[in-house]
């Protein structure tokens, strides 16, 4: 039975943080950051150990040993039956020892919906930005706020370094469901799939949508009907949610548009984002689900918030749709979204807008 919506908060950083070392391209990002990713991609290099060595070894505990065998199949199945990249990443196991493998910082402007943006040799520019450290991206993340800004700070339990490095099975991923587990490698596989420089929110809404269909058809390989039915209801609840915080991100951005001065702006600002908290308890008494945002709304939904809910998820209907167009063949689904990818960005946001839940417009802010 259906209990909880997940959480879409960030789990999946894409940039390729130690590249950002070697390019030795320091423009915008600051040696001390570069630095701290370095070290910390090191760190996960280092402890990478075979999966197969992991789950014959003696030492290896019960619960390990099944998530991996678990992995080890989603891994394979990814490349064979998902037309992903068969290649070393996620057939190794490194155990960080911590809760996340990073923190991501997000942040956006006190009166506005759009994200700061950070950009990066190799990955381009993107709406987060990942520390190893938490303490590192709190320290960040309240620079941020005195300056005005709204921000988050979410653990990460998996990244990509799009296929630059092979990205192992993080221990930090095992505390997941089966279906999360497989998921993840679904979705990061997809960003070694198909990538576009600067462009956050078509990139995770692409490996969001591959990550869903990949689970989907997981389960109906295994004949599992009465979990696949669960996850479709799982899925419906999420997207229920997710269109009540576009509605809301859109009356936010009708306010922000305003010229109104900033102690009125605040006021309707924090009225605005009180009914999205009623509305979004509202579906959860009438249909008796959690939404998973508890955490989110106990520490005071702001703009950082709702802009991350944007990259992952704006975009995802416009992918299912080219899918459905396609009759659910990904090897023509992935070249009509590589032509995508090659074409012009107003092509891509356009079709984001078009498809999107509330047809939010987003927009690049500085950082």
């Amino acid at each position: 039975m259906l209990t909880e919506a997940r959480v879409p908060l960030p789990r999946h950083l894409t940039a390729s943080l130690v590249v950002l070392m070697l390019a030795l391209n320091l423009s915008g990002c600051g040696v001390g950051y570069v630095l701290q990713a370095a070290r910390g991609q090191w760190q996960v290099v280092h402890k990478r150990r075979p999966i197969d060595q992991v789950i014959a070894d003696p030492a290896t505990t019960a619960p390990v040993r099944s998530q991996l065998q678990i992995a080890r199949e989603a891994r394979d199945f990814a490349s064979r039956e998902l037309g992903l990249p068969d290649n070393s990443s996620y057939r190794t196991y490194a155990a960080l020892g911590r809760d996340y493998v990073v923190w991501n910082v997000v942040a956006a402007p006190e009166f506005s919906i759009n994200p700061l943006r950070w950009c990066f040799p190799v990955a381009g520019c993107v709406a987060y930005r990942g520390y190893f450290h938490e303490a590192a991206a709190r320290k960040y993340a309240a620079k941020l706020a005195a300056r005005g800004n709204d921000v988050l700070v979410a653990g990460v339990e998996a990244y990509s370094t799009l296929g630059r490095f092979s990205d192992p099975i993080l221990d930090t991923m095992l505390g997941d469901d089966e279906l999360d587990l497989a998921g993840t490698i679904f979705h990061e596989l997809a960003h070694q799939l198909i990538y576009v420089k600067g462009d956050s929110d078509f990139n995770e809404a692409f490996a969001m949508t591959v990550e869903q269909e990949g689970v989907a058809r997981w389960l109906a390989a295994h004949a599992r009907t009465a979990e696949l039915a669960g996850y479709t209801a799982r899925r419906a609840a999420q997207d229920q949610i997710v269109s009540r915080l576009a509605a809301g991100r859109d009356q936010l951005a009708a306010l922000y548009a305003q010229v109104l001065p900033a102690p009125q702006m605040r006021e309707r600002k924090q009225a605005l984002i009180g009914e999205l908290v009623a509305s979004i308890h509202a579906f959860e008494k009438a249909s008796g689900l959690r939404s998973g945002y508890d955490t989110w709304i106990d520490q005071g939904l702001n703009n950082a918030h709702l802009a991350s809910v944007a990259t992952y998820f704006d975009c995802v209907p416009a992918f299912q749709l080219i899918l459905t167009e396609h009759n659910g063949d990904l090897t023509l689904f992935y070249a009509r979204v590589r032509e995508l990818a090659r074409g012009p960005a107003s092509v891509r946001q356009a079709l984001c807008r078009q498809a999107s839940p509330a047809g939010a417009s987003t927009a690049p802010a500085g950082n």
